[in-house]
């Protein structure tokens, strides 16, 4: 049993089912620090009360689940962050494991398994939806998955778009040569003689979306 009660803060952008959580946890002994409807409220709430757990909803208008997790992760690492989402495919949950999130659960999974995820995280472990599982397990088992970092796939999706070298360093606030540099990087982890084979090859392989 624990001494200390879990803390919680959640965050989701759509009321009722942030009210809905929020009451499922209290009910089950969790201690709902705060509640945030956005992304950049919800790091807030977490900086202030660094809860043991956050419940983050994914897709966020803004500041998205992703994007919290990343800073939380930086800031706040002693918050595990369990992100909450209707959607499972393996860019998303390779962008997550990237950005440092410690739970993954899908919003069809009854809200037991939910409770169940915040106290696995809150005891350190992580936790994921077995529907999730074969997805992760294929994602962690890769070795053979080309590590991209967070740059090189933001590039790739870009060029992905048809945009020039240029256009996309004025898009990620860098330098064209600095594109250059990700570029060549990306091409040699994918084993890709052209920068359009290297976007081909990160689209089939699911690393970018």
């Amino acid at each position: 049993m624990d001494i200390e009660p879990i803390t919680c803060v959640v965050v989701d952008d759509h009321p009722a089912l942030l009210d809905a959580v929020a009451a499922v946890m209290a009910d089950e002994g969790v201690v709902v620090v705060a509640k945030a409807r956005d992304g950049q409220s919800g790091l807030e709430a977490i900086r202030e009360h660094r809860p043991r757990v956050a419940i983050v909803d994914v897709r966020m208008p803004g500041f998205s689940g992703i994007d919290l997790t990343r800073e939380v992760t930086r800031t706040v690492p002693e918050t595990g962050v369990a992100l909450y989402t209707g959607y499972g495919d393996k860019a998303l949950l390779i962008e997550a494991l990237d950005a440092g999130a410690r739970g993954f659960v899908l919003k069809e999974a009854p809200l037991d398994d939910l409770v169940r995820a915040v106290r696995t995280i809150a005891h350190g472990d992580t936790y994921v939806d077995p529907v999730l599982a074969g997805v992760l397990a294929g994602v962690q088992a890769a070795e053979r998955l080309p590590r991209l970092t967070q740059r090189e796939r933001d590039v790739l999706r870009l060029l992905a778009e048809g945009l020039s070298n240029e256009l996309v360093g004025q898009r990620l606030f860098i330098s064209a040569e600095t594109v250059r540099t990700h570029v060549r990087g990306a091409m040699e982890k994918l084993e890709a003689d052209t920068r359009t084979q290297a976007v081909a090859t990160a689209i089939r392989l699911s690393l970018i979306r």
